[in-house]
Order: structure tokens, then C-alpha cells, then sequence
């Protein structure tokens, strides 16, 4: 009786494992329908992405360039995540920091800032000349 059952169980092993291994066979093909503009488009906003100035920065110091250079110094050594750089604008040099996708994200980063740098603020610079 026991070799009965044995056989029975391991007839009906096979089984299930020929059947799953069936039953989760699937084949099949996808093809993807869709007109040659959306590939059009997709390079036109990358180009106008690249030629746009749709980011925000923030303004540490405006002043002369002894100050300019250790207001720098002074924010590079705190707030290592975001890059500065002077910038020259008739009569002053300013230190810029940062280049943020959105408003939001530059408001969070100048509230850390104006711990150490009051007088910081958000802005959109303009357009540089080629």
C-alpha cells in the first residue's frame, strides 16, 4: 500500500510540473504604434531645454572683490553641496550659488543660506549673450 501512494505521489509531481511549466509559458511580441512627430518633439524641447535659462540661482554678495573672494571662501567651506562663482557686473562682483530646476528648490536651499548670508536671495538670471 505504501508504494501504492508513493507512485501515485510522484505521478501526480510530474504532472503538476509539466503543466506549470506550460502554463506560464507565454510568448508573444509587442510593437509600439506611434507617430514620428512625438520623436520630433521630444528633441525640440531638448534643444529649447539647452538654449533656456530655466533654472534659479542665488546671490550671497554683491560688493567689491576683496569681499567677494572671502564672502566665497566663507560659503564654499559651509555649503559644499551647491557650486559659486563670482561674477562680475558693473560696479560690483557677486557670488552666485547654485543652479535649481524650480523655485521650490531654491527657496529650501536659501533658507539654509540666509543663516550665514542674510542678505541672500533668489533670482533667474538672464539670458547670457553668445
Amino acid at each position: 500500500m505504501n508504494l501504492f501512494h508513493l507512485k501515485t505521489g510522484i505521478s501526480a509531481l510530474i504532472i503538476c510540473l509539466f503543466i506549470a511549466n506550460y502554463s506560464f509559458a507565454q510568448q508573444g511580441t509587442v510593437s509600439i504604434n506611434q507617430d514620428e512627430a512625438i520623436i520630433t518633439l521630444l528633441n525640440l524641447k531638448k534643444e529649447i531645454n539647452k538654449e533656456s535659462n530655466n533654472y534659479y540661482k542665488i546671490q550671497i554678495y554683491s560688493g567689491n572683490r576683496s569681499s567677494a573672494e572671502a564672502a566665497r571662501k566663507n560659503f564654499n567651506s559651509k555649503y559644499y553641496d551647491w557650486t559659486s562663482k563670482i561674477v562680475y557686473e558693473t560696479p560690483n562682483f557677486k557670488i552666485w550659488a547654485g543652479n535649481f530646476r524650480t523655485r521650490l528648490e531654491a527657496d529650501r536651499a536659501l533658507k539654509k543660506i540666509k543663516r550665514e548670508f542674510p542678505s541672500a536671495f533668489v533670482f533667474k538670471p538672464k539670458k547670457e549673450k553668445s
